[in-house]
């Protein structure tokens, strides 16, 4: 799977967990397809070294979709975690 492939997983993965994980988030929707993205090269990468489960050169591969998925809600937890709302911290 291409450079393009893997993001439009990201994108995908970072819907998919934005559902999972509802609420505000401070970057809105531009903040969290980046963080989805990011969240597939993430999940994908930690799968392949702390797992030993190679990327699968597909597009629908179940491990893939899964890590990336995966990978997505930890970067926006952690996002949120940082950052948080921003508005409310503004008086």
């Amino acid at each position: 799977m291409g450079i393009i492939g893997w993001i439009l997983l990201g994108l995908i993965a970072g819907a998919i967990a934005k559902i999972l994980l509802p609420g505000r988030d401070p970057g809105g929707l531009v903040g969290t397809t980046l963080i989805g993205i990011a969240g597939a090269f993430v999940g994908g990468w930690l799968s392949m070294h702390f797992l030993h489960r190679p990327v699968q050169h597909t597009f629908f591969d179940a491990r893939s979709w899964g890590s990336a998925i995966v990978g997505s809600l930890v970067l926006l937890i952690l996002y949120r975690i940082f950052f948080g709302n921003s508005r409310s911290r503004r008086g």
